[in-house]
């Protein structure tokens, strides 16, 4: 009985696994960030390509 209290009492003051859950977290509110980037870039130089192309063909 007493190794499953010290091991209940480990397991919750075991902190490995929140800190892989945090990392993996900000990795994803990371990767987020650079597609809302990315796509918002895009449309902006396809806009600005059209723009060139259309004034090349007059």
């Amino acid at each position: 009985m007493e190794t499953i209290t010290r091991s209940m009492k480990q397991f919750i003051h075991d902190e490995d696994g929140v800190t892989a859950i945090e990392y993996g977290l900000i990795a994803c509110l990371i990767a987020v960030a650079i597609i809302a980037a990315v796509t918002s870039v895009g449309s902006s130089l396809n806009n600005v390509f059209n723009y060139i192309g259309s004034q090349l063909k007059t």
